[in-house]
């Protein structure tokens, strides 16, 4: 074993592990009865086509571009144009993304369109005096804020591999806005949080666009945005320019001035997508593609899925041996990921390739003691070696596949909203290690590596990803919002699938687990597992806190075509034709 590895996990004997629970665990596949369902996910059948999304509203809008002859990246430029008015919390253009995307050729790119830091942004400038994390400074208000990438990742996917013109797939998402849409139960209690919020940092002309009558919409009422149509026919008529100069990056550049902020229209009139190469995960003879770093989610899935394929036959699903081996591979997958990955045009990674190697995997899993919980190492962030996120999985008749993660980061961003302009600015520069060893908002706790740098891109969890079936096939389009938990969430459907040969709705639908090294917790859908399997879990030495939410936007192919699952979790809706 490593040195490494030695350091950071006690190596315990693989024979004595495997005689003290017996062989029966390790041969024993299926599902065990005793575990709960979230709900029961939404599906829909298409033999053509398919969109998976957070508000049904946006995959109709995708499903239909489908139907006037677009391709999967049209539908999916269209349908995050969408999501931009119908799901404000997340869907955006204040924000950044990551696209995946595989044509029928069997061709894949990794698009990355991530926030980056402006040109101003310094590595201590979230600190106070003695070093300490200023509360909520990277989190709330005009600091908050990374340089948004969003319209550019879109629009750039649309020039390259689009067929449809841009004013055809991005008139459905004006036509929302101007016209209004009906406002659901879901995005109802997500807007009166928003709004809430929104006032403390934002004009109340800005806030006025969210509201009806006065308030918060009510389920039932209709939201219409027209400030947010302006900045969509400036994307139209303008295309990049319609948004990263001219009056919507001097609206962007004079809100960030107002409030104290640091995007200039320098910033971003500069910023740039670009293309990388996928991360390729060979799991019992499927293949995964996901994506890169910035974004961890690619390779900390492969390291969780090769190091649980080591373990053969894998125990039933609910079980305390399974979610023993579970928790265990993600402790040491994002301990990993927390010390070892960054922006990769700033930071050497020396571990990308051991994260994505079957032999590290090998290593890795031979510290793992079958019978206790191994306590996370202390962490050294001087090592370098709410989420409001949203998914959406595209799939055309011609057998393209789009799978699309984009976020604001928390829910609403930075609760900015840009006056005149109509959306919410990210809250992404909490994505870095703004204070190295110390927690962010989703309890990580990074490194150097991924400390604030002017225009670098900070480390994402964004984990949009395409599974192929044995043969090559194109089987399945999954990704997830949930932050860190998005990377354990994809494991899960598709382990669920693969090992456990459920259904794609009840791979949605299951509870799950997730473990991110520090803080040294199982997040977890506790009320769906049995009592016992928790209790026998407390007794190796796990501690239980919180659950793992998210909202899973995923396809699977069927004999007769394709079929859309949304998660029970959230508001979402498939539309398949």
């Amino acid at each position: 074993m490593s040195g490494l590895i030695r350091s950071r996990f006690a190596l315990v004997a693989f024979l004595a592990t495997f005689a003290l629970h017996g062989a029966s665990a390790q041969k024993s596949a299926g599902i065990a009865a005793d575990w709960k369902y979230a709900g029961k996910a939404k599906v829909a059948e298409g033999e053509h086509g398919m969109v998976a999304s957070s508000n049904p509203i946006a995959s109709e809008v995708g499903r239909d571009v489908l139907k006037r002859g677009g391709n999967a990246i049209d539908a999916a430029v269209a349908t995050g144009f969408a999501l931009a008015v119908v799901h404000p919390e997340a869907g955006n253009i204040g924000g950044g993304g990551f696209m995946l995307i595989r044509l029928k050729d069997g061709q894949t790119f990794a698009l990355d369109y991530r926030e980056t830091a402006p040109a101003k942004a310094t590595h201590d400038m979230y600190l106070d005096a003695s070093g300490e994390p200023i509360p909520n400074k990277s989190t709330k208000g005009h600091l908050a804020s990374g340089v948004p990438g969003s319209v550019a990742g879109l629009l750039e996917a649309h020039h390259k591999y689009g067929k449809l013109p841009l004013a055809a797939v991005i008139e459905p998402a004006i036509k929302l806005a101007r016209d209004g849409w009906v406002v659901d139960s879901f995005h109802s209690r997500a807007l009166t949080g928003g709004v809430r919020a929104a006032r403390t940092y934002s004009t109340a002309a800005a806030v006025e666009g969210f509201l009806v009558n006065g308030a918060a919409p009510a389920p039932g009422a209709v939201l219409k945005e027209p400030d947010m149509a302006r900045t969509l026919e400036a994307i139209r008529d303008h295309g990049r320019d319609g948004f990263y100069k001219g009056w919507v990056a001097k609206a962007i550049a004079d809100e960030e001035v107002r409030g104290g902020g640091i995007i200039t229209e320098a910033d971003l009139a500069g910023y740039q997508p670009k293309w990388g190469e996928p991360i390729k995960i060979s799991y019992r003879g499927y293949t995964i593609w996901s994506m890169p770093p910035a974004s961890s989610g690619g390779p900390t899935l492969a390291m969780i899925l090769n190091i649980m394929e080591g373990f053969g036959p894998l125990p039933p699903f609910g079980s305390a041996a399974l979610i023993h081996r579970e928790v265990e591979t993600m402790r040491r997958a994002f301990t990993d990921r927390n010390r070892f990955l960054g922006d990769p045009d700033f930071e050497k990674l020396p571990m990308l390739q051991s994260m994505l190697s079957k032999d590290y995997a090998k290593k890795v899993r031979s510290s793992i003691d079958l019978g206790k919980a191994t306590p996370t190492p202390p962490f050294d962030p001087a090592i370098n070696d709410g989420m409001n996120t949203t998914h959406y999985s595209v799939v055309d008749v011609d057998g393209n596949a789009v799978s699309t993660t984009t976020t604001l980061n928390g829910s609403f961003g930075s609760s900015v909203i840009v006056t005149g302009a109509g959306f919410f600015m990210n809250n992404e520069m909490d994505d870095f290690a703004t204070a190295p060893g110390k927690p962010n908002m989703f309890g990580l706790v990074q490194g150097e590596i991924n400390g604030v740098k002017p225009g670098k891109r900070m480390l994402s969890a964004m984990t949009p990803s395409i599974v192929l079936d044995q043969q090559g096939k194109l089987k399945m389009v999954v990704g997830t919002p949930g932050g860190p938990t998005i990377i354990t969430q994809v494991y899960h459907v598709i382990s669920n699938v693969i090992d456990h040969g459920m259904s794609l709705a009840d791979a949605v639908a299951a509870p799950r687990i997730h473990h991110q090294g520090l803080p040294d917790q199982i997040q977890s859908d506790v009320a769906g597992f049995a009592v016992a399997v928790i209790d026998s879990l407390k007794g190796m030495g796990h501690q239980f806190k919180g659950g793992t939410g998210g909202d899973v936007q995923a396809i699977i192919r069927t004999a007769k075509g394709w079929q859309g699952v949304s998660d029970p979790r959230a508001g979402g809706g498939p539309a398949g034709y």
